[in-house]
């Protein structure tokens, strides 16, 4: 008996001890460190919308009559338009200059396209709801565009009144169906007296150069006309704003 518990005590014992001597290899774990996925975001800046506002020229009445009355009398002595009235209608249908057709389009005196119109255009709503009106590069060639306007057809009576004659001139737009309210000659003829703009008819432009303005009649052509008065084909053109060579009888053309 005693011989088998000390056999038993034997066996544990080695068996201990090779437990023991045993080693055991723990495996290495490979730590790989990655790049983080998260990146910081540089500060940015958000680039604004810059909106370019037309400035413009005049601030009030006075300063747009004190502009724009030399342009007027010098359209007064090329075609025979009271400045009076040409100043007067400016400041009604353009607001002074501020209006928002007259800032998008440099157009001071209301005119619509019409049909035989082949400049630059703008929508606008008017007697109605996006109405096509000219556009200019700048306000002096609106009250160009607006001289060469009332020599149509049904201007025509206008011009037999007395060139002084502001009142007459104003119905008689009205009557040839320039503007569509009852109360436009009235506007005209108050804007007139108000701001004195009945002197400007009986003054002369301040200017040493005359403007040379040729009627075409029939045979002239733009080299002919270059040719009598010593001025290119492409200045002709181009004071003109003219797209081609094509002329009508009677249109007038700036020659200086």
């Amino acid at each position: 008996m005693k011989l088998r518990i000390l056999g038993l005590l034997g066996l544990v014992i080695l068996l201990s001890s090779c437990g023991s001597s045993r080693k055991y290899r723990k495996r290495k774990h490979r730590v790989v460190l990655e790049e983080p996925t998260y990146k910081p975001e540089r500060p940015t800046i958000k680039q604004k919308k810059v909106v370019k506002k037309k400035s413009n020229i005049v601030k009030n009445t006075q300063q747009y009559i004190e502009y724009f009355a030399p342009i007027a009398v010098k359209e007064m002595e090329l075609y025979n338009i009271p400045a009076s009235i040409t100043l007067a209608q400016g400041i009604l249908e353009s607001g002074s200059g501020r209006s928002e057709l007259a800032v998008r389009s440099n157009n001071h005196f209301g005119i619509k396209c019409h049909k035989d119109w082949e400049g630059k255009s703008v929508t606008h709503d008017d007697d109605e709801i996006g109405e096509c009106f000219r556009k200019y590069a700048h306000p002096e060639k609106s009250y160009r565009d607006h001289s060469k306007f009332l020599q149509k057809r049904r201007y025509k009576k206008l011009f037999n009144l007395d060139p002084t004659d502001y009142k007459g001139w104003a119905y008689g737009l009205k009557r040839a169906g320039y503007a569509t309210d009852s109360r436009y000659p009235s506007k005209l003829i108050r804007l007139i007296e108000v701001y004195d703009l009945h002197k400007y008819d009986f003054a002369s432009s301040d200017s040493d150069a005359t403007t040379q303005i040729h009627t075409v009649v029939k045979g002239d052509t733009l080299y002919s006309i270059s040719k009598r008065y010593n001025v290119s084909v492409q200045e002709i053109k181009r004071l003109n704003n003219l797209k081609n060579n094509n002329l009508s009888i009677g249109q007038s053309l700036i020659l200086n």
